[in-house]
């Protein structure tokens, strides 16, 4: 198979090598992970372009999210190994080859598959076989028959509707803050998360990615400002680009976001760098390091977990419902304002997005039907939206 380090060896030593092809070589094609991208000593490199490349090499690795690499890693080594145990050329990029793993991966017989992969699952697997190849000079064409045909197939036989994370509601979230040891550094930072996740309606990279304030770290993807007497402005790079948050003071400092942060700063005496940091030594010590974002993930349903939230489920049912979105679609669900105000929090391009984010709305307040026993359908034809919120 053709590696890219072969492809750069077979380069003219007068030919200014392609940029792309110099930051990606990573030595295998069949990387397991997503580890930075090492240091590229390359002879047909001009000595004076070296420091250059190592900056190239910097920007493209923040086009994606460290997640996102992770994953199109994974599902190029995914590939690669089918492609191996088929005895089949990965390069150059062949739809039928393409189309064909797409149905290993729909029938459960792909490399290490215990289990048909899901739709969204096989689906993430093409746009990273698609960005893989690009990155190699070699793009792949999804429309090609092959490929788009088998997709569409795998669709309409497999599809099923999205399982989403149960919603936190103001309610839940009290509950869970009396789960945690307001007595220890780590009771503290995570009490600070919970509010701060919930009521700015924030990922959990963009929570993690926080500085105290700005341009403090390489990694962060946002910083914090606290006003004295109004509250707290977060101003946050997420998927749809850059945007601010404005998180008002609670009426009570037990549920105040902005008091939490406030006292996690102070008794963690964190003035610079990362906003939320690992806690050791019983609670009682804060690292320099930057949490991982699956630490709110973990976090949310422990909390939720131990408050006992949605204690009508088994526990294995409910284990599975809680994750870091459920703090997003938990403010979403709750917010008790124009959904245009609720779509600018959460950063969302589309009011339809926004809705998905809506658990446990009124599903039925707009019906188009007769209401039984009524005279009068419930929504007539001059009656206004605003008429229907009353």
């Amino acid at each position: 198979m053709l590696r890219i380090s072969d492809k750069l060896h077979t380069q003219s030593a007068a030919a200014l090598p392609d940029i792309i092809d110099i930051v990606m070589q990573m030595g295998d094609a069949d990387l397991a992970s997503s580890p930075p991208l090492p240091a590229i000593a390359n002879p047909s490199l001009p000595a004076q372009l070296e420091a250059l490349a190592g900056r190239a090499r910097d920007y493209i690795e923040a086009a994606s999210s460290a997640n996102t690499r992770r994953a199109y890693a994974a599902d190029w080594k995914h590939f690669s190994s089918w492609c191996r145990r088929q005895g089949i050329e990965m390069f150059p990029p062949d739809p039928q080859v393409v189309g064909l793993y797409i149905a290993a991966c729909a029938s459960g017989t792909a490399t290490g598959d215990k289990k048909p992969n899901t739709v969204s699952t096989i689906e993430r697997r093409l746009s990273s076989l698609s960005w893989n190849f690009a990155q190699r000079g070699q793009p792949l064409d999804r429309k090609d028959r092959h490929i788009a045909t088998v997709m569409a197939g795998v669709r309409n036989t497999h599809a099923s509707p999205p399982r989403q994370k149960e919603a936190i509601l103001p309610e839940d979230l009290i509950a869970m803050l009396e789960t945690l040891d307001r007595g220890t550094l780590r009771g503290l930072r995570d009490r600070a998360m919970l509010l701060l996740g919930f009521a700015g309606g924030l990922r959990r990279s963009e929570i993690v990615g926080l500085d105290v304030g700005r341009d403090q770290t390489e990694d962060g993807r946002g910083w914090v400002e606290i006003f004295a007497d109004k509250g707290l402005l977060v101003t946050l790079r997420g998927k749809t680009g850059w945007r601010e948050v404005e998180i008002g003071r609670g009426s009570s400092d037990a549920t105040c976001p902005v008091a939490a942060l406030q006292t996690w700063l102070r008794l963690a005496r964190i003035a610079h760098g990362p906003l939320f940091r690992r806690v050791a030594g019983q609670g009682r010590a804060v690292g320099v390091d930057r949490l991982n974002d699956q630490e709110v993930a973990r976090l949310v349903k422990r909390a939720a977990l131990a408050a006992g939230v949605r204690g009508d489920l088994s526990e294995g049912e409910r284990a599975k419902k809680f994750a870091g979105h459920s703090l997003r679609a938990g403010l979403a669900s709750s917010a008790e304002v124009d959904e245009r105000y609720v779509q600018k929090q959460l950063g969302h391009a589309s009011a339809e997005m926004t809705r998905n984010y809506q658990r446990r709305r009124d599903r039925f307040r707009v019906n188009l039907t007769k209401a039984p026993g009524s005279d009068a359908p419930v929504l007539s034809a001059g009656m206004r939206r605003s008429d229907l919120r009353r």
